[in-house]
């Protein structure tokens, strides 16, 4: 089971108490973008195995969002961190590093 722990309130919380976000640093396209612009961030995003930066929301404990870095394909937690956060801080990239020396943000 995949255990997620909340920045704002430190509660380490199971699957069953979180909300799944989607993928966290994105640019999001809206009103006044093209066409193609809005297509690629609804649809054409890489979903390879492994590391993933994702959003979540502690819904039956605080109630806020935050970010994490995991491995998909083992459900391994480099770390949480806030919502507010626009890259990965670098102490998660440095976990992620130890663990995958071939790692690289993309």
């Amino acid at each position: 089971m995949l255990t997620l722990t909340c920045p704002y309130c430190g509660v380490a919380a199971c699957e069953t108490e979180l909300s799944p976000g989607g993928e966290a640093h994105l640019k999001r396209f809206g009103p006044g973008s093209s066409d193609d612009d809005f297509e690629a961030y609804l649809f054409l995003r890489p979903n390879v195995k492994g590391v993933h930066f994702e959003r979540w929301r502690h819904a039956m404990g605080c109630g806020k969002w935050f970010l994490a870095a995991r491995d998909t394909a083992t459900l391994e937690v480099f770390g949480t961190y806030s919502a507010q956060t626009t890259e990965p801080p670098p102490g998660i990239v440095e976990a992620i590093r130890a663990k995958r020396p071939d790692w690289s943000p993309t």
